[in-house]
This record gives C-alpha cells, sequence and structure tokens, in this order.
C-alpha cells in the first residue's frame, strides 16, 4: 500500500453513510450482508447506497459476490489489515518491535 491507497481508504470513510456501512459490514464478519439488508438497517436509498458501496469497494475496504439476484458485501478484512499496517509501519520510534504485536494482533483478528 502507498500513501495514495491509504488516503482513498481514508476518503471513502470520511462520509458518515460510507463510514456507517463499513461498520456495520465489519460487524456482519465473515457473513457479509445483502445490500438491501444494509440499506434498510441504515435507512439509505438504495441509489445512494450503491454509490458509497463502490466508493468503499475501490478504496480496497470492501468486497462483494453476486448471489443470484442479489450482491453480498463483505468488509474486505485483508485490506483493511494492509492499511492498518501501512499506518504502523514505522511506528515507535525506530523500536518496531512495540507494535509487532499489534500489527501481529490486526492480521490474526481479520
Amino acid at each position: 500500500m502507498d500513501k495514495n491507497d491509504a488516503l482513498s481508504a481514508f476518503a471513502a470513510l470520511s462520509q458518515p453513510t460510507r463510514l456507517d456501512t463499513f461498520r456495520l459490514l465489519v460487524k456482519a464478519g465473515r457473513d457479509g450482508m445483502i445490500a438491501g439488508d444494509i440499506g434498510e438497517i441504515l435507512d439509505v436509498r438504495q441509489n445512494t447506497l450503491s454509490n458509497n458501496l463502490t466508493v468503499l469497494r475501490h478504496a480496497g475496504l470492501i468486497r462483494n459476490e453476486r448471489e443470484g439476484r442479489s450482491i453480498r458485501y463483505y468488509a474486505d478484512f485483508d485490506g483493511l489489515a494492509t492499511l492498518l499496517r501501512f499506518l504502523l509501519e514505522e511506528c515507535c520510534g525506530g523500536e518496531p518491535a512495540l507494535c509487532k504485536s499489534l500489527i501481529d494482533d490486526i492480521a490474526c483478528a481479520c
């Protein structure tokens, strides 16, 4: 991941509906959620949600899979871990061992 990828992810999360959507998908875990259910829970119109899901997907924060006539969305935990590693890769004033367990925990939790 480079700085532009990280900026894209942060820009995607800087909008309230996208942040709520991403957090909801993180909470859903490996099961993900159908787009209609996301819209219903967040009280967001379909076209608005579709645009926001596209922004999150292009930022590498979510992924999707078609299920018949529906699309199921998932938090991209690998993408999230990559973003967090980027943020922490030069941490701890030259003592990366201090952050290593945090980075390892991120990779394991995802």
